[in-house]
């Protein structure tokens, strides 16, 4: 179930952007050269492998530490409705989701490896999305919001008690959900197959009003 918002501008660029953020480049005892940083990680055509000597590891609000091998390589910039997958190559393991509500992004990592990135829909001022750390509850593919006048909520992945989940949406340029984190239909699909009830779901604040980027 979707609120009209304030209009939104172009909120990302790639999950490129995550690898420039978490890699912990400010240390004193890093070589910072450009010939060092490129040897940190490889490049091929759709992800950013990093070295196995230099792997960032990103904080969540649990206190939690996550260790990134590899990222997607994002080179364009995306728009409300896209997303990118790619889990070729990528072996089993762990599932864990970070939301990032003041880009508006939603990155997916499997076995340390980023699979999933795209653009988000999330609460309006009136019902904003909880942030910390949470567990999918329930998941359900085909789903009806029971507060909400049985608004559709396909591939929902169930957060918390009071129903704020991630689920299927129309991702438009102004919209925002009653609290739900909003993806692209086919992203829901992919991520509804991937995730399992139990799986870490980190959501972070925006430091900007809802829907502005």
């Amino acid at each position: 179930m979707f609120a009209r918002v304030h209009s939104v501008v172009l909120v990302a660029v790639g999950s490129l952007l995550l690898m420039l953020v978490s890699a912990p480049l400010q240390s004193d005892s890093v070589d910072q050269s450009p010939t060092k940083a490129l040897s940190l990680f490889h490049r091929s055509e759709s992800r950013i492998w990093y070295s196995p000597n230099y792997r960032p590891t990103l904080s969540l609000p649990n206190g939690q530490q996550e260790t990134v091998r590899s990222v997607l390589n994002i080179t364009k910039p995306m728009k409300f409705g896209t997303f990118v997958w790619n889990e070729n190559d990528i072996p089993k393991g762990p599932v864990w989701i970070r939301v990032d509500l003041d880009k508006q992004t939603l990155a997916v990592f499997r076995a340390g490896h980023e699979i999933g990135f795209a653009i988000i829909l999330y609460g309006a001022d009136f019902k904003q999305t909880p942030i910390g750390s949470f567990h999918i509850l329930q998941k359900d593919a085909d789903h009806y919001s029971g507060s909400y006048d049985e608004a559709p909520m396909p591939y929902m992945l169930r957060l918390t008690n009071d129903g704020v989940a991630i689920h299927g949406s129309d991702v438009r340029q102004g919209w925002a959900t009653h609290g739900c984190i909003g993806v692209p239909l086919d992203f829901a699909r992919r991520l509804f197959s991937t995730a399992s009830k139990g799986d870490l779901v980190v959501i972070l604040p925006a430091r900007s009003a809802t829907g502005k980027a």
